[in-house]
């Protein structure tokens, strides 16, 4: 039985249709969102206040020691999902910085009244323009930031318990190590 070239192209497309999602299955992270700000000293912070609540500026995010950023909003439930785990980590000592992202300045109060302030700082991010800056996709996500500025970590979604072990501690860790290493 002959067999006729053309009958052999569904076979070649489906050849490397398969070969295109298995390489995906492989990658690192298939989940993980790329970010160009890695390696990048964080961008600049444009943000309101929240009521009383103490704020930060890019200054203190260059100040010595690794800490987090991390965009969030009442109206998010993934980040109550999160929340705890941030005021794991805020209880172990790591600093955390907020930024509180296109929402309702007195539900996010009652937010942080009902679950908890994990914050050193916090800022407003009423019209999304910081979080365009930083290349965030949605809240919540969480910058893992070193020493000098940099970040060294993008974490779309919420801080889960496997989330953090599997990548969040492995960049805190790292990021520590390096400026150890620096001195």
């Amino acid at each position: 039985m002959k067999v006729k070239p053309l009958a052999l192209i569904p076979v070649a497309v489906f050849a490397v249709f398969a070969g295109l999602a298995l390489s995906g299955m492989f990658r690192e992270d298939p989940d993980a969102l790329p970010s160009a700000r890695e390696g990048q000293v964080a961008p600049a912070l444009t943000l309101g206040d929240l009521a009383a609540k103490p704020g930060f500026d890019a200054e203190m995010l260059s100040a010595p020691g690794v800490k987090l950023v991390n965009f969030w909003a009442s109206w998010c439930a993934p980040c109550r999902v999160e929340h705890p785990n941030l005021e794991a980590l805020a209880a172990e000592g790591l600093t955390i910085y907020g930024i509180n992202y296109k929402d309702d300045p007195a539900k996010a109060l009652a937010f942080l009244e009902e679950l908890g302030d994990p914050y050193a700082g916090i800022g407003t991010d009423e019209r999304g323009r910081t979080a365009l800056d930083w290349g965030v996709y949605g809240v919540p996500e969480t910058y893992v930031i070193d020493g000098e500025g940099r970040v060294v970590l993008r974490f779309a979604g919420p801080v889960t318990r496997r989330a953090l072990e599997d990548r969040i501690r492995p960049a805190i860790e790292a990021a520590a190590t390096e400026a150890t290493a620096r001195n």
